[in-house]
């Protein structure tokens, strides 16, 4: 099923705005910015996180906890086993992100590790202990640009209404 169509405003996106600058900030504060009323930024707040516009979490960050090391891991899969297959990729501590290829088999990590002896066993003993995969490449990756968390849509995309 296709997401939910949601229609946004100039006031939901500069809620956004703000909340994409601190997730702390409070609807008071929001409501001065703005010049709206703060129970509106709040039911607004929560109109955006119940239609799941806003997911309102704390991002960690990896290094804080000694995670230096990170790689993208594309696995090769067999089909037939593929909800298996995610099932146990979402339960390793040591993948930050899952995705599945367009027609194909394959599925696209992105994993963490506290160095790079961890992340050979887990290239060379963890994956390929799972029924189904193999290991297709990888690659280290010494430094991450622009994460999800630094995501938004253009502003004219984001006050695009359908009617």
């Amino acid at each position: 099923m296709p997401p939910r169509k949601i229609d946004f405003d100039e006031l939901d996106y500069q809620i956004i705005q703000a909340l994409h600058r601190d997730a702390r900030v409070s609807a008071s504060d929001i409501a001065r910015q703005t010049g709206a009323n703060e129970r509106t930024i709040r039911k607004r707040i929560e109109r955006l996180a119940a239609d799941g516009a806003v997911r309102l979490t704390a991002i960690l960050e990896p290094g804080a906890f000694g995670y230096h090391t990170t790689a993208d891991i594309f696995l090769a899969t067999d089909p037939n086993l593929e909800a298996e297959i995610i099932e146990r990729l979402k339960s390793m501590p040591e993948i930050t992100y899952i995705a599945l290829g367009q027609q194909s088999t394959e599925i696209s990590i992105e994993a963490r590790f506290k160095d790079n002896e961890a992340l050979r066993d887990f290239l060379g003993r963890t994956l390929p202990a799972i029924p189904g995969v193999s290991v297709a490449r990888y690659a280290i990756v010494p430094r991450i640009l622009r994460n999800i968390d630094e995501w938004l849509p253009p502003k004219e995309e984001l006050l695009k209404q359908e009617r």
